[in-house]
């Protein structure tokens, strides 16, 4: 026997069940897939609980926002492009569901690439060992050519790129986001740490051009942010650092310039979970509410199913 003391556990005040708060009912879990059933049969099928519920009621903030004509914007990182999903971006940029486009300088790159050669995303171990890695000439001159351009004509990267390709007009610029934005007259804002891209290699690089086009697009940011409150959504896919600091000084910018900026609904999709998205996206802009949402998994899985959601709310609402 013990020589310590126990709790009288008899003493333990019990409740019933059914007067008792819980969190998750049938009404709430999912239902088993059928053969052939519809992507809104699956919708519907999901759980709404934890990032179940999230993923629908981001849907649903989307959905609002697109059909009260409330800013919608999508932050990018480069890998979402290199995975293949500018098809599906574009298709939420034709159909009104965006308000501005941000991304970073890889995400413009390999955006140009697509529109230009039709391929991109070299294989970067092979290329170092013989330091060739980001050396494309063709690339670069693109790159750095547009920055000089807009620095000279104060243009802003994104738009300064979407002119270059729609003057170019290269053999796959409809797979271009920058290019069909720039036709849509969507800003487009490029954000640029210099020495991370491959085109800061080439001699055709000025630190001058590329800085200064960057720093309008982050003003152009500022003014669209300025623009989500009560109702706004921001969508962050893929940028661990540079996006989520262009963010959060985008969003102090707007509230110190233009006064009360709040009742927005952000959302980052990323595979891991990083420290700033978390914090600059997610929590310190929403005051830490459920209006600030994170999701884990591939881009290449997660933006599909996300804009096939959106595809179907919007289908279903219109029928209303």
């Amino acid at each position: 026997m013990t020589r310590f003391r126990e709790i009288d556990i008899r003493k333990l005040k019990t409740v019933s069940v059914s007067g008792r708060k819980s969190k998750v009912g049938i009404d709430r879990i999912a239902k088993p897939p059928q053969a052939g059933d519809s992507f809104l049969d699956f919708w519907k099928s999901l759980p709404s609980v934890l990032a179940g519920n999230d993923l629908k009621r981001i849907v649903d903030r989307l959905v609002d926002a697109i059909i009260e004509r409330k800013p919608v914007l999508w932050m990018m990182g480069a890998h979402v492009i290199k995975v293949g999903l500018n098809p599906v971006i574009i298709h939420a940029i034709e159909n009104g569901w965006i308000r501005g486009l941000v991304l970073n300088g890889a995400g413009a790159i390999h955006d140009v690439e697509m529109a230009y050669f039709g391929r991109t995303s070299e294989d970067v171990q092979e290329a170092l060992r013989t330091g060739r890695f980001g050396t494309a000439k063709e690339t670069a001159d693109i790159l750095n050519g547009a920055a000089d351009e807009g620095a000279e004509e104060e243009l802003g990267f994104g738009e300064a790129l979407g002119r270059r390709i729609t003057a170019d007009a290269p053999e796959h610029r409809a797979l271009s986001v920058l290019y069909r934005a720039y036709q849509k007259e969507i800003p487009v804002t490029v954000h640029v740490a210099i020495g991370t891209d491959i085109v800061h290699q080439h001699g055709s690089a000025k630190g001058s051009a590329i800085g200064e086009v960057s720093l309008r697009d982050f003003r152009i940011m500022a003014e669209l942010v300025s623009e989500i409150g009560n109702g706004g959504v921001v969508l962050l896919f893929g940028s661990s650092v540079i996006l989520p600091e262009v963010f959060i000084k985008a969003l102090n910018t707007a509230r110190n310039i233009a006064g009360p900026v709040d009742r927005f609904t952000t959302a980052n999709f990323d595979m891991i979970d990083h420290y700033r998205p978390r914090m600059n996206v997610v929590r310190r802009p929403t005051d830490g509410t459920e209006n600030g949402m994170s999701f884990l998994g591939h881009h290449e899985i997660m933006l599909p199913l996300l804009a096939a959601a959106v595809e179907e709310e919007l289908a279903l609402r219109r029928k209303k």
